[in-house]
């Protein structure tokens, strides 16, 4: 008997996301789900329902003043997000995240709130530490359930690990980065991220160490990391729009997870015929009670 039969197994869910420009609607027939390298068949596949998402964007305090002028592409972005979402605003500083409004339908009152950042160096900390903390205080509620939301972030950073020391491309093994994988994953996180230049670390050893953190986030929650070479995008619109098209290619899988994991994380592996797809490598089985 397969171990899996074995024990005690719970609904759960993650985000799964379509790459590429046109892919088409996915039937769940094309879907493989893998959890603790056990095939599982799926119980639920739908498209993400907008009104069931939340987005927050996360702005890195540190970030060079120039990313001003991107400011109204931002705003722009926010009010365009598709009804229905919930979207918020937060300032990464300090190890934690500010927010003048929690999570609204209201677009066009979350973009208000965009503000340029304070521009000094180390002003956020670290965006690894910011991002664990908000993902263990988010809003209650997980991807299922009468109240429950998928979640998405986007953050706008520089990625640079202050707390790791060096940023040499030897010394990439960050304890901090770690654990904000494993918080977003237990949280059911996709982390998006806008690689930015900061006012602090700069230079080209610098913007691949923080890029190099960014893409182990994306990889271990299935998001994306956005950026352009080692320097600042000539406009964040583009990464904006490819964000928006990827929420309208996103479904929600449910399958069963051992509950003997339910307090910790179970591997997944989320593989289809005909199309290449982004999931976590890990998620918190049990979260859609």
């Amino acid at each position: 008997m397969p171990l899996l039969a074995q024990q005690e197994m719970v609904p759960t869910q993650v985000l799964v996301t379509v790459d590429g420009k046109s892919p088409g609607e996915l039937p769940a027939s094309a879907i493989t789900v893998s959890v603790n390298d056990h095939k599982q068949p799926l119980t639920g596949w739908a498209a993400l329902d907008p009104a069931k998402t939340q987005v927050v964007v996360l702005m890195d305090q540190g970030l060079r003043l120039s990313v001003g002028r991107e400011l109204d592409t931002l705003r722009q972005f926010i009010s365009s997000l598709p009804d229905g979402v919930e979207v918020m605003v937060g300032a990464m500083e300090h190890g934690s995240v500010r927010a003048d409004q929690t999570f609204t339908t209201n677009h066009e009152a979350a973009a208000a709130t965009v503000r340029i950042p304070q521009g000094l160096a180390g002003a956020s900390a670290s965006p690894y530490l910011c991002l664990s903390d908000f993902a263990k205080k988010w809003p209650e509620g997980s991807m299922s359930g009468a109240g429950a939301k998928a979640r998405l972030v986007l953050m706008i950073t520089n990625g640079v690990d202050p707390y790791n020391g060096s940023t040499s491309l030897m010394n990439q093994d960050s304890p901090y980065v770690e654990a904000a994988v494993r918080d977003a994953q237990r949280a059911g996180v996709a982390v998006y991220s806008i690689y930015y230049g900061d006012a602090g670390i700069g230079g080209a050893q610098a913007s691949l160490s923080g890029q190099s953190y960014l893409s182990q986030i994306a990889e271990g929650t299935g998001g994306k990391l956005f950026y352009q070479g080692m320097r600042n995008p000539v406009s964040i619109e583009p990464f904006l729009q490819e964000f928006k098209r990827i929420l309208s290619q996103s479904y929600i899988a449910t399958f069963d997870a051992p509950a003997d994991s339910r307090h910790d994380l179970a591997r997944v592996k989320v593989s289809a015929k005909g199309a290449k797809v982004r999931a976590p490598e890990a998620v918190h089985p049990g979260n859609r009670e």
